[in-house]
Protein backbone atom coordinates (compact mmCIF):
# COMPACT_ATOMS: atom_id res chain seq x y z
CA UNK A 1 0.00 0.00 0.00
CA UNK A 2 2.48 2.65 0.85
CA UNK A 3 6.18 2.31 -0.63
CA UNK A 4 9.56 4.20 0.83
CA UNK A 5 12.23 5.24 -0.74
CA UNK A 6 15.20 6.93 0.63
CA UNK A 7 18.26 8.36 -0.84
CA UNK A 8 21.22 11.18 0.59
CA UNK A 9 23.12 8.53 2.95
CA UNK A 10 26.91 8.38 2.86
CA UNK A 11 30.17 8.75 4.16
CA UNK A 12 31.00 12.49 5.56
CA UNK A 13 33.67 13.43 8.04
CA UNK A 14 32.99 14.32 11.58
CA UNK A 15 31.47 17.83 11.66
CA UNK A 16 29.97 17.64 8.15
CA UNK A 17 26.16 17.35 7.25
CA UNK A 18 24.20 15.23 5.11
CA UNK A 19 20.57 15.53 3.67
CA UNK A 20 17.91 12.42 3.67
CA UNK A 21 15.16 11.83 1.71
CA UNK A 22 12.38 10.04 1.96
CA UNK A 23 9.25 9.87 -0.87
CA UNK A 24 6.04 8.15 0.56
CA UNK A 25 3.63 6.82 -3.31
CA UNK A 26 1.31 4.09 -2.91
CA UNK A 27 -2.49 4.06 -2.53
CA UNK A 28 -3.54 6.00 0.79
CA UNK A 29 -6.23 8.19 2.21
CA UNK A 30 -4.37 9.97 4.57
CA UNK A 31 -0.67 10.07 5.86
CA UNK A 32 -0.41 10.88 9.62
CA UNK A 33 3.21 11.25 10.01
CA UNK A 34 6.21 10.77 8.77
CA UNK A 35 10.08 10.41 10.14
CA UNK A 36 13.17 8.61 10.61
CA UNK A 37 14.64 6.06 12.76
CA UNK A 38 17.79 4.72 13.27
CA UNK A 39 19.57 1.65 13.77
CA UNK A 40 23.52 0.76 14.43
CA UNK A 41 24.21 -3.30 14.94
CA UNK A 42 23.62 -4.75 18.23
CA UNK A 43 21.63 -1.60 18.82
CA UNK A 44 17.66 -1.05 19.68
CA UNK A 45 15.99 0.95 16.85
CA UNK A 46 15.58 5.01 17.75
CA UNK A 47 14.11 7.80 17.15
CA UNK A 48 15.75 10.51 15.66
CA UNK A 49 12.55 12.82 14.21
CA UNK A 50 9.14 12.93 13.35
CA UNK A 51 6.74 15.24 11.74
CA UNK A 52 3.08 15.17 11.38
CA UNK A 53 0.03 16.47 9.50
CA UNK A 54 -0.27 19.76 12.15
CA UNK A 55 3.17 20.93 11.66
CA UNK A 56 4.40 19.12 14.84
CA UNK A 57 7.72 17.57 15.52
CA UNK A 58 9.41 15.62 17.81
CA UNK A 59 13.24 14.35 18.08
CA UNK A 60 14.96 12.02 19.75
CA UNK A 61 17.59 13.16 22.52
CA UNK A 62 20.81 12.62 20.63
CA UNK A 63 19.98 14.44 17.60
CA UNK A 64 18.16 17.86 18.89
CA UNK A 65 20.08 21.06 18.14
CA UNK A 66 21.86 19.23 15.30
CA UNK A 67 19.08 17.57 13.06
CA UNK A 68 16.27 19.01 11.33
CA UNK A 69 12.85 17.21 9.75
CA UNK A 70 10.91 19.13 7.17
CA UNK A 71 8.59 17.86 4.97
CA UNK A 72 6.65 18.74 1.31
CA UNK A 73 3.12 17.36 1.38
CA UNK A 74 2.85 18.70 -2.18
CA UNK A 75 5.54 15.82 -2.81
CA UNK A 76 4.69 12.96 -0.06
CA UNK A 77 8.11 13.51 1.15
CA UNK A 78 9.99 14.05 4.47
CA UNK A 79 13.76 15.47 4.37
CA UNK A 80 16.13 14.87 7.29
CA UNK A 81 18.80 17.88 7.70
CA UNK A 82 21.95 16.03 9.62
CA UNK A 83 24.89 18.90 10.83
CA UNK A 84 27.50 18.62 13.11
CA UNK A 85 27.31 15.22 12.60
CA UNK A 86 29.24 12.83 15.54
CA UNK A 87 31.06 9.27 14.67
CA UNK A 88 27.97 7.93 17.05
CA UNK A 89 25.34 8.80 14.69
CA UNK A 90 26.91 6.13 12.26
CA UNK A 91 23.63 4.05 11.41
CA UNK A 92 21.20 2.57 9.02
CA UNK A 93 18.14 5.26 8.56
CA UNK A 94 14.68 3.96 8.30
CA UNK A 95 12.31 6.24 6.87
CA UNK A 96 8.64 5.54 8.52
CA UNK A 97 5.45 6.68 7.90
CA UNK A 98 2.31 6.26 9.07
CA UNK A 99 -0.87 6.44 7.35
CA UNK A 100 -4.70 6.18 7.32
CA UNK A 101 -5.55 3.85 4.33
CA UNK A 102 -9.21 4.28 4.01
CA UNK A 103 -11.62 7.19 4.60
CA UNK A 104 -14.22 4.49 5.84
CA UNK A 105 -12.07 3.20 8.50
CA UNK A 106 -10.16 4.38 11.44
CA UNK A 107 -6.91 1.90 11.02
CA UNK A 108 -3.50 3.18 10.90
CA UNK A 109 -0.84 1.45 8.48
CA UNK A 110 2.98 1.87 9.65
CA UNK A 111 5.65 1.43 6.73
CA UNK A 112 9.37 1.41 6.52
CA UNK A 113 11.82 2.06 3.89
CA UNK A 114 14.85 -0.30 3.47
CA UNK A 115 17.07 2.19 4.65
CA UNK A 116 20.13 4.66 4.09
CA UNK A 117 23.66 4.07 5.52
CA UNK A 118 25.16 7.01 6.74
CA UNK A 119 28.56 6.90 8.35
CA UNK A 120 30.45 9.74 9.89
CA UNK A 121 34.28 8.76 10.41
CA UNK A 122 36.10 9.62 13.66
Amino acid sequence: QVQLVESGGGLVQTGGSLKLSCAASGVFFQLNSMGWYRQAPGKQRELVATINSGAGTNYGDPVKGRFTISRDAAKNTVYLQMNSLKPEDTAVYLCYAETQPRADKWDKAHSWGQGTQVTVSA
